[in-house]
């Protein structure tokens, strides 16, 4: 099944669960995907701390250097949404992830406060271990966590972090899926075509998206964001906005 397919069916699911609920439905409230990359330019998108040329179009694809670490973010803030997301990294043991509910604030390490949604290449243990001792296989791709101090509970822990709970990802060069539920605070991640990973009570429920360029070269296409109904979500639930 295409990619195309999978997302009409995604809309089907959400327009029957409205029926079913006995909701009146106009096609104009029927939530729809929206391309948060056209695939030409970077409209949509602000350069938070990073140079110039970090991010690029090219044949179609959002390119990042990885070089200097930093972020780009959206233009606008995001709370309960769908987001379909492809990538694939070009280097082995690359680096790199896409931060939700974000403050778009870059500190310490020059990364910002969010949840952030890790994308590291298959290699990545196999270049770090050390000693004869490797990290944790499902550090691989795929790890939830608050960075920058965001709080949020693991539904598999790895300390205050959520592992994979099976490691799905190709390698250098290859494509990869991500198809993310974002939810009152509830973040549930399928790594091309499985869910196997989710974190809960994430202290920010609405926020800015942001890419992130951390060391290596990375490619994402066909991005794109369903905004679905808002929640009951408090001003210290909601990042700041940035001026």
């Amino acid at each position: 099944m295409n990619s195309n397919s999978t997302r009409s069916l995604k809309t089907v699911f959400l327009l029957s669960i409205l029926i079913a609920s006995g909701i009146s439905v106009r096609a104009a409230d029927v939530p729809q995907w929206v391309d948060l990359f056209n695939g030409k330019d970077l409209t949509g998108w602000v350069d938070v701390n990073t140079s110039p040329d970090t991010w690029s179009v090219k044949d179609g694809l959002l390119i990042c250097k990885g070089k200097p670490i930093g972020v780009m973010r959206s233009v606008k803030q995001y709370e309960n949404f769908l987001l379909h997301v492809e990538w694939r990294h070009m280097e082995a043991g690359g680096n790199s992830g896409i931060f939700a509910w974000s403050d778009a604030k870059p500190f310490g390490n020059r990364l910002p406060k969010g949840l952030e949604i890790q994308m590291l290449e298959l290699d990545w243990v196999k270049l770090h271990t050390r000693n004869g001792k490797a990290p944790p296989i499902a550090y691989v791709h795929g790890e939830l966590f608050g960075a920058g101090g965001l709080k949020a509970v693991p539904d598999n822990p790895r300390g205050k972090r959520s592992k994979s709970l099976e490691n799905r990802c190709k390698g250098k060069g290859q494509w990869n899926v991500y198809d993310v539920v974002c939810v009152d605070g509830v973040v549930k991640l399928s790594v091309n075509g499985k869910f196997v990973n989710g974190i809960s009570h994430v202290q920010y429920k609405k926020g800015y998206l942001c890419l992130e360029s951390e060391g290596a070269e990375i490619h994402f296409r066909n991005m794109k964001i369903m905004e679905l109904p808002p929640g009951i979500t408090s001003a210290e639930q909601t990042a700041p906005l940035v001026k």
